[in-house]
């Protein structure tokens, strides 16, 4: 959602009108979860999709019809879909989309969830599904500690206080989706909570992994106390690029559990200080690059520096998954992969041979 609703603010800036359309339930094994989104413009661009393909050449025609309505719709594809869509996810599961209008001029909530996840700060959108307030939005945004909170104008129909409001405060800074009843009809819930990747020592390698970061959605940050290296241009994917002495900005940033810390300097001077400081917040990610024997000597060093063997267990080093990579970019698919991994609880092992469900 993070980078459709971006470019729906751009098309916006340059006078083009669009739809929007969004997944807001799943049901059985469907193809991306809640929360996913599509967005076609006017002019017949179109960023994002709401399944593996198998429907969204529906959702366009969905989304054509609906800005030449100037009004929301919702569609239901699969077993107990619309038949006269006669379209539906070939997994055999099913979802349910909302589509809506974003004219290109006047104020609309889109440009306020925007320009928060720019600023690194969490949002929950709360739109109404059905009755007499559909399509109608409420953004609360929160700071990026995560405490005090924000809310426009706008309403689904619910006073504040409400069970909607009290439900979006609860979701903010997490990121999750729900549909709640209201006395009005339903509304869709959806937290979107830019995960932070903090990536330390700027080399080839973190060139690589900014880079594919970005494409995960994550709000990435370089650091590196080294002037000649740490030259903005090098990572024009990055939300920022800090020269700084690494534990020092560690000290002063904001950590929490959707936070991933990579820390690819390769030396005790920054690694030793870094990782101390790490593996004493809340980040749910921790990873070192270098050898085993690295590993080793660095596991000492840290127990020396008075660091507990419960911390030093969050520790992944060497950083990344076993696919034999040797370039940058190999290595930085790699660390993803076990980012990846890490935050859905996947295995890692390939799919072939695995019989489990593909989408838990």
């Amino acid at each position: 959602m993070e980078t459709v609703a971006e470019t729906v603010s751009r098309w916006r800036a340059e006078g083009i009108p669009c739809a929007l359309a969004r997944v807001v339930a799943t049901g059985g094994s469907a193809p991306l979860a809640a929360g996913t989104a599509m967005a076609v413009s006017a002019t017949g661009e179109v960023i994002g999709g709401v399944s593996g393909g198998c429907v969204d050449g529906a959702v366009y025609t969905l989304c054509l019809e609906v800005m030449a309505g100037e009004q929301p719709a919702t569609a239901v594809f699969g077993p107990d879909g619309d038949e006269l869509l006669a379209v539906g996810p070939t997994c055999g599961g099913s979802l349910e989309v909302l589509v809506e209008y974003v004219p290109a001029h006047g104020g609309h909530p889109v440009d306020r969830v925007t320009a928060a996840l720019r600023e690194g700060r969490p949002v929950v959108i709360a739109t109404a599904l059905d009755g007499p307030h559909a399509g109608e939005w409420t953004v609360l945004a929160g700071t990026t500690q995560v405490g005090n909170d924000d809310e426009d104008s706008r309403q689904t129909g619910e006073p504040r206080g409400g069970p909607i409001r009290a439900r979006a405060a609860e979701m903010l800074g997490r990121p999750a989706t729900a549909v709640v009843a209201s006395p009005a009809g339903r509304v869709f819930v959806q937290s979107l909570a830019p995960p932070r990747l903090l990536v330390f020592g700027a080399t080839a390698f973190a060139e690589a992994l900014v880079r594919i970061g970005g494409l995960l959605g994550y709000r990435v940050t370089v650091c590196d106390a080294r002037p000649v290296f740490v030259a903005p241009e090098r990572f024009p994917a990055a939300a920022e690029v800090v020269r700084c002495w690494p534990h020092e900005f560690l000290r002063r940033t904001h950590v929490g559990p959707s936070t991933a810390i990579c820390v690819l300097t390769h030396d005790p001077r920054f690694d030793i200080p870094l990782l101390t400081e790490a593996l004493r917040t809340g980040a749910g990610y921790i990873g070192a690059m270098g050898s085993r024997r690295t590993h080793t000597e660095r596991l000492t060093s840290l127990r020396e520096a008075g660091v507990g063997e419960s911390e030093l267990r969050r520790l992944r080093s060497p950083i990344g998954l076993d696919l034999g990579a040797r370039t940058a970019a190999e290595t930085a698919v790699s660390i993803t992969a076990e980012l990846v991994a890490h935050h859905r609880g996947g295995t890692g092992a390939p799919l072939t041979g695995l019989e489990m469900a593909i989408h838990r």
